[in-house]
């Protein structure tokens, strides 16, 4: 039984078709690479997936796993789990899709060291990219995350002081709390602008042997995400405002104390 659509609506099915096809061109050609590597001494690898210039079954590759990745957060964010807030500010559908991509990001974590281990310890050929490759896909793993915790509402708060706050208080106690990350956002772009700027127009490397452009992509990523933290903020502030106010103590989660009831009972 599919779930109810929150916010694709007649656009769920195509969308899942763009995704299974994408997927389906990433992994013919994905295969086309590995088998034409083990027979052709001047094959395509790794080394060019990040220098796609002149090889076009590169850029084929690159463009069909970037729509698929951005294909699949896009359907699977159009359901929220059990313990997940829905949607509910102006920037939440976008927040949710980059959550969704975050999750299969770590999938691919776990793909490309699964890959080193086999190539490692079973044909004693361990490979000059999967390290650089997880800590690239990780880096971008942990700054969505915090869009994502941002949007959740999950990040760490104590309300020892605010829930003896008359409303109006904690209005103002949220409203300081967004120019202090609003203030701390300027700051920290202003600092780091020109130099993110500087290495994404030089493209700067790790400095290994596969060498790609970690420092050159990442920098510039941290600036950008922390500008988006702040919008999803302003968003959450928006659509808190005329709530009810946060009662004392933690929210008891009512589905996670069932599922444990039913652990337990097992």
């Amino acid at each position: 039984m599919e779930k109810e659509s929150v916010w694709l609506g007649s656009f769920r099915k195509p969308v899942r078709m763009i995704a299974i096809a994408s997927t389906a061109v990433s992994i013919l050609v994905y295969a086309w690479l590995v088998i034409n590597k083990l027979f052709v001494a001047d094959a395509l690898g790794m080394h060019e997936m990040i220098r796609p210039e002149g090889h076009p079954i590169v850029s084929v590759m690159l463009i069909s796993l970037f729509v698929a990745i951005v294909s699949a957060g896009v359907y699977l964010s159009d359901e929220v789990g059990m313990i997940e807030d829905k949607p509910d500010g102006f920037f939440d559908i976008f927040s949710l899709v980059i959550s969704r991509i975050a999750m299969i990001m770590i999938a691919m974590i776990v793909l490309v060291m699964f890959y080193e281990v086999v190539s490692r310890y079973v044909f004693s050929r361990p490979t000059l990219w999967a390290n650089e490759l997880s800590l690239w896909i990780a880096a971008f793993v942990l700054l969505f995350a915090g869009l994502y915790a941002m949007q959740q509402r999950s990040h760490i708060r104590i309300y020892v002081i605010y829930d003896m706050m008359p409303r109006w208080m904690q209005k103002t106690a949220d409203v300081i709390s967004l120019a202090l990350l609003l203030a701390f956002t300027f700051a920290l772009v202003w600092g780091g602008y020109a130099d993110a700027k500087t290495r994404l127009l030089r493209m700067e490397t790790f400095g290994t042997a596969w060498d790609p452009p970690i420092p050159g992509v990442v920098k510039p990523a941290i600036l950008i995400l922390i500008v988006l933290v702040s919008v999803q903020a302003i968003s959450n502030l928006i659509a808190d405002w005329n709530k009810e106010p946060h009662s004392g103590g933690e929210e008891v989660d009512e589905t996670e104390i069932e599922m444990i009831r039913r652990t337990l009972e097992d």
